[in-house]
């Protein structure tokens, strides 16, 4: 039996205030993360025991909500649940690592391009036909991620391919949740998620070594996973009250957020090229979704692909 949900009704003010909520945790995770893989907390933690405890709190949260809402859940589909959550994992371990190098807004930048990514696996993997507006949009996108790549002998941040592989994961990712949403409902995705996800970054973290936390690590580590947890919350809230070509712009003070937190915590302030590239993602991502929105209605479309 389908999960059963409360009516909700379309509200353009309230979807707005969710995805600005949601995206404000979604850069807080980041910076939680940031300072887990530097020393700002003590020895940095690898980006793999960092995604672990993403997975580990985040499942937590999640536990509580169904033990209290108690939905209705149907039997999952593992293989679409470890398809979408493997390349989840892989995201997010990714952008762990890029926070740890470059900055944070420029890490951010780079995974808005995951929509593109989405797109041409759509067209590779589900048989999509794909316009020329679309196309536009995608290489206006990869325009501003090599602005970003900063692609010259004396300016070239190697670290930054590592969100680049992040947007590719989450892009694919894109595709399972596309799948899933049609057979599951929203809460038992996000439960089940998390927990393939325990059990993917547990066996990731077993061949790495784990290393002890410091008291204020650990604090750190459930900052990440309960601020990414109730960002997906907010997110799934925005996207059930108004259309996704309504909502994207707002998913975007994620990088505003970003820099304001890496400017006040690590004292980095974005140059005029990370706003450059910035602008041109942003600017190709939001034609797609513009493209999107004249097509059909969405609702919980993953536009940006930054909620994971």
């Amino acid at each position: 039996m389908a999960e059963t949900f409360a009516p909700v009704q379309p509200d353009n003010r309230m979807a707005a205030l969710s995805i600005v909520a949601a995206t404000c945790f979604i850069a807080l995770s980041t910076l939680f993360a940031k300072m887990l893989t530097t020393d700002a907390l003590g020895p940095a933690l690898s980006p793999f025991q960092v995604s672990h405890g993403r997975f580990v709190f985040a499942l937590l949260f999640f536990v509580v909500g169904v033990a209290v809402i108690r939905p209705r859940l149907t039997r999952p589909h593992w293989g679409l649940h470890l398809a979408r959550t493997g390349c989840g994992w892989g995201g997010v371990t990714l952008m762990f690592a890029a926070v740890a190098f470059i900055p944070m807004a420029d890490a951010t930048a780079l995974s808005f391009t995951s929509p593109v990514f989405t797109l041409i696996f759509a067209v590779v993997l589900l048989g999509e036909t794909v316009g020329w507006v679309r196309w536009a949009a995608v290489a206006v996108a990869l325009t501003g991620a090599a602005v970003l790549l900063r692609p010259t002998p004396e300016s070239f941040q190697p670290a930054a391919l590592l969100a680049l592989g992040a947007a590719v994961a989450m892009g694919t990712e894109n595709i399972w949740i596309k799948k899933l949403t049609r057979r599951e409902g929203r809460l038992q995705i996000l439960l089940v998620n998390n927990l393939v996800g325990v059990v993917i970054a547990s066996a990731a973290l077993l061949a790495v070594g784990w290393q002890s936390p410091t008291s204020a690590q650990w604090g750190a580590l459930a900052g990440v996973g309960l601020s990414m947890a109730t960002a997906q919350s907010f997110y799934i809230n925005g996207m059930a009250r108004a259309d996704a070509s309504f909502v994207a712009p707002f998913i975007y003070g994620t990088l505003v957020f970003a820099a304001l937190y890496d400017a006040v915590i690590f004292g980095a302030v974005p140059d005029w090229v990370s706003w450059l590239g910035a602008a041109i993602i942003v600017a190709g991502a939001l034609l797609l979704a513009w493209r999107e929105g004249r097509k059909r209605p969405t609702r919980l479309h993953p536009v940006a692909g930054v909620v994971k």
